[in-house]
């Protein structure tokens, strides 16, 4: 179960996204000895494995971010370090250093086509355009090499998911990662919709594999026990640790005390992690709204029976590239 190690560099956002569960106000940010302490501590205690750098947008702390790569640098029990960003932070200076980090892969999260992306992420006063900004600097990041977009998909947008992703792909991008927005409301429409949209994302993904057209999609690779939430070592961005990171929602702050385990000062015991994580989902059934929990556990169906649909071919277009 500690695999992965998730640093929550700040809670801090320049966006309002319709969709996002984040606290954003109110807390700390991470130091940068702070963040090299949690590299240390996963890789002393813990044995290591892959590291995330989330948010809030991390990107509004740099140091911080600077700090984590500086840690897993020559790190080898660290195997890859993920910066999951609305791209508003990133600029040449950033592409650049993220080019030259070998174990580095870059997230940008996107929803599609300009006008779902403008409209499901509202910007702060004075902050620009994500969709322009990231456009700007569209030919850098699709040649990047290991540039992932997670296409998140709301309820309101469903009906329009396939032709979100046939934008983002028309954008250059190849590695995708799909996220259905998770602890919100569905509408039994809304979950229709979804479950079309996949099928036919679905029917794409395996014509260009048939094609022998490259196409990478992450889900296929990751697995969590809690819908949304990411498991492992959660350090939060006040340093205390927990097994999962449910406490982001504002919704569910009122279990930060539940989940907690430790700290960065006074950290746990593997133990006493993964015991913890065990109550992670009837914690999550007990606190949340029940349309809420079922809206979750149906999305997350959704996107389990599109992965499921994908292996068979995934395999066949696998062996293809591997014979050629």
């Amino acid at each position: 179960m500690v695999n992965q190690l998730i640093v929550t560099v700040t809670r801090r956002c320049n966006l309002r996204c319709s969709y996002c569960p984040t606290a954003k106000d109110g807390w700390p940010s991470l130091t940068p000895p702070d963040a090299a302490r949690a590299v240390s501590l996963f890789c002393e205690r813990f044995e290591g494995g892959d590291l995330k750098l989330f948010g809030g947008e991390p990107l509004l702390v740099p140091d911080v971010v600077r700090a984590v790569f500086s840690a897993a640098r020559d790190e080898p029990k660290i195997r890859r370090v993920y910066l999951s960003t609305n791209g508003l932070g990133l600029n040449q200076e950033w592409l650049d250093f993220l080019r030259q980090e070998p174990k580095a892969i870059l997230t940008l999260s996107m929803d599609g086509r300009p006008s779902d992306h403008r409209r499901l992420r509202q910007a702060l006063p004075g902050v620009p355009d994500a969709y322009d900004h990231l456009m700007s600097l569209r030919d850098e990041l699709v040649s990047m090499p290991r540039t992932v977009v997670t296409q998140t998909i709301a309820p309101s947008t469903a009906r329009f998911a396939a032709e979100n992703f046939e934008h983002l792909l028309s954008l250059g991008f190849s590695r995708f990662n799909f996220l259905p927005g998770y602890y919100v409301p569905w509408r039994e429409e809304q979950l229709a919709a979804l479950r079309t949209g996949f099928s036919d994302i679905a029917s794409t993904i395996v014509e260009r594999w048939r094609d022998g057209r490259f196409l990478y999609v992450r889900n296929l690779f990751t697995w969590a026990p809690t819908p949304f939430f990411n498991t492992g070592m959660i350090v939060d961005a006040d340093g205390s640790i927990h097994p999962s990171n449910l406490g982001l929602s504002a919704g569910l702050a009122d279990t930060l005390e539940e989940t907690r385990v430790g700290s960065l000062v006074a950290p746990p015991t593997r133990a006493a992690l993964e015991a913890k994580a065990r109550e992670v989902n009837a914690l999550l059934e007990r606190r949340l709204a029940p349309e809420v929990w079922r809206s979750t556990l149906s999305a997350d169906h959704e996107l389990s029976r599109f992965c499921r649909g994908l292996y068979g071919d995934f395999l066949d277009y696998r062996r293809r590239r591997n014979a050629a």
